[in-house]
């Protein structure tokens, strides 16, 4: 039993939670598996924290928005060893989880799952509604700020990636894994994607969050490629 008058959800929330620990031992544990600790649990957490800070601003649901936020990333790793879509992949696996609980009605199921399939920055699918909003923004601000820099450099690491590398003139988005080893950096991740996503949030509050972030990144990769250059 959960507090008095706690909604009923929350409880679920913390199975979520549960679930989402457990895909990462799993992938952690697998002799396949791909150490991305750019997207592990730590990732999660902050997702959403962010994603509940987000919802009471917008007035959209909290606890549908930490549901979401708990599972949005759990198939990264069946992506990571070569698997399909994992935003979709997961919006399958949210309808599974979620099938039938009696905390939630299909409509508040269905919603989950959207948001999750809507989650990806280099997708087509738009969030539509304001749980998929939430969603998006959270886990945009995550990769962005000091946390985003952090996190760049992670990913850099688990790619093979070079510390810096020049980027050419109107460079187009591009996905890391589909980038040859040593021709792709952070520098690169910011180019084409990271200092767009001030601009790609979706919701009043995920703006108002992202603006300091977006402005230490900005001076931050200003410095490296100042020091670079052999100045600073």
């Amino acid at each position: 039993m959960g507090p008095a008058g706690e909604d009923p959800r929350e409880r679920l929330c913390r199975e979520l939670a549960e679930e989402a620990a457990a895909a990462a031992t799993a992938v952690a544990a697998s002799e396949d598996g791909v150490a991305t600790p750019s997207h592990d649990l730590d990732h999660a957490r902050r997702v959403v924290g962010l994603a509940r800070r987000i919802a009471r601003a917008e007035r959209a649901d909290e606890v549908l928005a930490a549901c979401a936020a708990w599972l949005h990333d759990i198939e990264r790793g069946a992506e990571d060893r070569g698997g399909p879509d994992h935003a979709l992949a997961g919006a399958a696996t949210a309808r599974r989880l979620l099938a039938g609980r009696p905390e939630l009605t299909a409509q508040e199921v269905e919603a989950v799952a959207d948001a999750i399939a809507c989650h990806r920055f280099r997708s087509r699918r738009a969030p539509s509604t304001p749980l998929a909003r939430c969603l998006f923004d959270a886990d945009k601000l995550d990769a962005m700020g000091a946390v985003g820099v952090g996190r760049a450099y992670m990913m850099a690491g688990e790619q093979g990636q070079r510390l810096h590398t020049r980027v050419p003139e109107g460079a187009v988005p591009r996905r890391m894994g589909d980038i040859e080893q040593g021709t792709y950096s952070p520098v690169e991740e910011w180019t084409v994607k990271l200092r767009h996503l001030e601009a790609a949030m979706t919701t009043a509050e995920g703006r108002r969050l992202a603006s300091a972030r977006a402005h230490f990144m900005e001076a931050f990769f200003a410095r490296l490629e100042e020091e670079v250059g052999g100045g600073g």
